[in-house]
């Protein structure tokens, strides 16, 4: 039997995202119908809605929360009345995944680009027209979604979904960055690049890490504002100074840990520089060109460069580690987020590209 939900579609990526009335297929075997209370909007949701032209509409979202309505026959993870959070696929079974890297997994592409089901049925309908859905795995920006085992993660029932939702993949990246690849210790000065959603949760989960000191770099000065009430211990306008001789000044000698989350060559390349000899800098953003890092630097110094894909975390256990930390107020991640109806769409991508909110999230 179908269901029939309000979806935000993208029909054209240089038009307004759309509310449409579509049709969910019954959840198959090996499927998961979810009723979305909530699905937070990433950049990534953005970046990816100018992709497939010609496939068109686009149903978009990667960071929903809800609670199951539906499982198909070979489903044993999770049954109808679990409230649950929405993240990337995985396969299971490739080595990245047996080695606890789900992240990492061969099949990513084909599981979260937009991936159809095995015999190229559809998911979701418009007018009796297929929708390119399967993005993540979630495709969360309807009342409804058509999830997979690997993909859905039980939580306590107490969450508020509209905080539990960023937990899928923008929280858990600046979270998992540093608890999972950096691991500042008591003592360390962490450095971190941008200020956004994942900028903040990263210098949120560093405070659960006691003797850790922060220092962000941030161009937008309401999100340096932020960052201070967020807890930041120094807080720089790269426009305004050089970051590499504060950072310097500021640690005595260099960070000992860094995270870029702007995706910038040049950024990543100031974050080398700024870090002291056997630091490690971790790259999160997906940005495009070739950092100038100076290789006599690296070596002499022994520093370490490495790239982190979704926190570097295995869902299963690490959102609800964050979700526990959340509930014990050691990571107010709520301060990062405004609600919007999902009707409000266009108004939460204004306020967001104003700087007036950091983490949007979307609500049915």
């Amino acid at each position: 039997m179908t269901v029939r939900t309000t979806a935000v579609l993208s029909r054209d990526p240089a038009a307004p995202f759309s509310l449409e009335t579509v049709d969910l297929d019954e959840p198959r075997d090996g499927e998961i119908l979810v009723r979305i209370l909530a699905a937070g909007i990433c950049h990534t949701d953005l970046v990816n809605r100018a992709l497939g032209k010609p496939d068109r509409p686009v149903l978009l979202g990667h960071e929903g929360a809800g609670i199951v309505e539906a499982v198909g026959a070979a489903v044993t993870s999770v049954a109808p009345g679990d409230h649950v959070v929405l993240t990337f696929r995985h396969c299971g079974v490739c080595p990245n995944c047996a080695s606890g890297r789900p992240a990492y997994c061969r099949n990513s592409t084909a599981l979260n680009h937009f991936g159809r089901r095995p015999d190229r049925s559809a998911r979701v309908t418009v007018d009796g027209l297929p929708v390119r859905d399967g993005f993540f795995g979630q495709s969360s920006f309807a009342g409804y979604a058509l999830t997979t085992p690997d993909n859905t993660i039980v939580v306590d029932p107490a969450a508020d979904p509209a905080v539990a939702a960023s937990f899928g993949c923008g929280f858990q990246t600046g979270a998992g960055a540093v608890l999972n690849a950096l691991r500042p210790e008591s003592g360390s000065w962490l450095a971190i690049y941008g200020a956004g959603a994942v900028g903040s949760a990263a210098l949120l989960a560093a405070r659960t890490v006691p003797g850790v000191r922060t220092i962000v770099v941030e161009t937008a000065a309401s999100r340096r504002g932020s960052a201070r009430d967020l807890g930041a211990d120094e807080v720089l306008d790269p426009t305004a100074t050089d970051t590499i001789a504060a950072i310097g000044e500021i640690t005595g000698g260099g960070a000992t840990h860094a995270l870029d989350t702007t995706g910038s060559p040049q950024v990543l390349a100031d974050a080398f520089a700024a870090s002291s000899t056997g630091a490690t800098v971790v790259a999160v953003g997906l940005g495009a060109g070739v950092p100038q890092i100076d290789v006599r630097d690296l070596v002499l110094s022994g520093k370490t460069v490495r790239g982190c894909l979704e926190g570097d975390a295995v869902p299963a256990t690490f959102i609800p580690r964050l979700l526990d930390l959340h509930t014990r107020g050691l990571l107010p991640v709520d301060r990062l987020v405004t609600r919007f109806p999902h009707t409000e769409i266009e108004k939460a991508l204004a306020e967001q590209r104003a700087g007036s909110v950091i983490k949007p999230v979307l609500t049915w």
